[in-house]
């Protein structure tokens, strides 16, 4: 089907809908979609002619993209035997993802295929090494290759960073971390950790003989319309092997600073810093905090053939078009230091170094960005203030810092409170005024909590955001630091002239609805 260029999909599907007299749905319920059609169409041949049957209770339907394909919507309609089923126009999109969650939904249960891998051989694993393209095109009969794809698929239906694969003494746990907090998966027998842990080891090509040492690899696979990369670690404890999975979405990678969730005002500010002919730009914060999708967002947004960007990270989380990206490697002696002094040959504009670990990256930095160059990195402190202490504790002068460094930024990832089960309600007095709010909730503002409900897993959560506290050195703080490293000084006196703090932008997220009074307490430990 044929579309103008200046005509949207939906645009021609809407025109097409009043033409035709068929109807028209942008979305297509989950609820309604069969699953018992998938044991007789294979999911190649509905996502090739993008179409898809809808059972509602109005009766039978099948949903198409291109109405004038009649052969396999014809086909479609005798294997299912719904001869006078009506037709029903929808959007590429909205038809692969309904194709994709009945396969996902229809592949069978986690028990089942446990139940199968009592009765086959543990040796049979190794049969079948080869991906497919899709995990949900796999066809494999093998019940290890079907319950891990199961693990997959669900992780990414769940939207999981990570999949923990814990052996005990009696059982095998499964927990999937969702928006920051593990939660429990799956229960399994203890008998089939062997089977599953060879059969993670096979994908990401590591040996699967070895189960005395740790083991890194990567596994890159396709889920739906999502490209997923995978970042295997296996260790060996005292009931077994541990496999920790960390999921990364490389579908969409488009970095965008307006996406952080940062205010109008901090924002201008922090677009003029990352914009500075040189310098150092420091974000801390512990693991997990989201520093390195904040430097990927700043980097996108200043990236254009004119300037020249390289990157030295550990390890390369997304690839970014236009940025050369160095990967750390330990084995052959390429650290941060090492890689660092290299870079600055290549005549770059700006640098991003991964993480500053030690005095000797630290220095190579300064240098860089006092001979011109706008340096990023990151360090792993509390707040921006103890960002400056620990600089000093690593060996750095206090004049080096505050001739290269130009701001700090400390940032937390929140979750956020999924919009169809918050509920409204008015704190405690105790709870307003532990976040400043003694005088009461401002005119205009309302404060929600969790509930929880099927579209958030019933965590009341869904998704997660950024608060943020930009502490920029300007000639007060500068003269500050030359006399004292103290954390609390260097905080207070950027507080007077004017930083917002972590929980300040925390509380502020609570007045907009965006999040509750106790995720704030979570990640900012108050």
């Amino acid at each position: 089907m044929t579309k103008p260029t200046n005509t949207t999909e939906t645009d021609l599907l809407r025109e097409m809908s009043v033409k035709l007299d068929v109807p028209f749905w942008p979305e297509l319920p989950a609820e309604d979609i069969r699953f018992d059609f998938t044991k007789k169409i294979p999911i190649q041949y509905l996502k090739k002619h993008k179409l898809v049957p809808i059972e509602t209770a109005d009766g039978t339907s099948i949903a198409v993209n291109d109405p004038s394909d009649f052969p396999p919507i014809d086909d479609l309609r005798r294997i299912l035997d719904w001869e006078d089923t009506r037709i029903i126009l929808s959007t590429s999109s909205a038809i692969l993802s309904a194709i994709n969650l009945a396969y996902d939904q229809g592949s069978g249960s986690a028990e089942e295929f446990v139940q199968d891998m009592t009765e086959e051989s543990p040796d049979s694993i190794i049969s079948e090494i080869e991906e497919t393209a899709d995990l949900l095109d796999d066809t494999s009969d093998a019940p290890v290759i079907k319950l891990v794809n199961l693990i997959l698929s669900r992780a990414v239906k769940d939207r999981a960073s990570d999949i923990h694969i814990e052996p005990y003494q009696h059982k095998l746990t499964i927990r999937y971390r969702v928006d920051g907090v593990l939660y429990n998966a799956l229960t399994l027998p203890k008998k089939i950790q062997s089977s599953l842990a060879s059969r993670i080891k096979i994908m990401a090509k590591l040996n699967i003989a070895e189960k005395r040492l740790p083991q890194d690899g990567r596994i890159n696979i396709k889920i739906g319309d999502k490209n997923i990369d995978i970042r295997v670690s296996v260790i060996p404890i005292a009931f077994g092997e541990r496999v920790v999975l960390r999921l990364l979405d490389k579908t969409d990678t488009s970095f965008k600073l307006i996406d952080l969730g940062i205010d109008r005002e901090r924002f201008k500010l922090l677009d003029d810093l990352i914009r500075s002919p040189y310098g150092i730009v420091l974000v801390t914060g512990p693991t997990g905090s989201g520093k390195t999708t904040t430097l990927y967002a700043a980097l996108s947004t200043i990236n254009n053939p004119e300037i020249n960007i390289i990157t030295i990270e550990d390890p390369i989380e997304y690839q970014i078009e236009g940025i050369g990206q160095i990967q750390v490697n330990p084995k052959i002696d390429l650290t941060f230091a090492k890689g660092l002094r290299s870079i600055v040959r290549q005549d770059p504009d700006v640098i991003l170094v991964g993480e500053i670990r030690d005095m000797e990256t630290a220095e190579i930095a300064i240098q860089s960005s006092l001979t011109g160059h706008l340096v990023f990195s990151t360090l792993h402190t509390n707040d921006a203030a103890s960002a400056v202490t620990r600089l000093i504790d690593m060996g750095i002068e206090p004049f080096l810092i505050t001739s290269s460094v130009i701001a700090i930024i400390a940032q937390r990832l929140i979750r956020v409170l999924c919009p169809e089960c918050r509920e409204e309600y008015i704190p405690d007095d105790k709870s307003l005024a532990k976040i400043g709010l003694s005088k009461g909730i401002p005119d205009g503002c309302k404060i929600y909590r969790r509930k929880g409900c099927p579209a958030c897993m019933n965590t009341g959560y869904r998704g997660r955001a950024a608060i943020f506290e930009m502490m920029i050195l300007d000639d007060h703080l500068k003269k500050l630091i030359l006399k004292t490293s103290d954390t609390n000084q260097i905080g207070k006196e950027a507080v007077k002239l004017g930083m917002v703090t972590l929980i300040q932008d925390g509380v502020n997220k609570v007045l907009e609805g965006i999040t509750t009074i106790e995720e704030v307490f979570r990640v900012t430990r108050i």
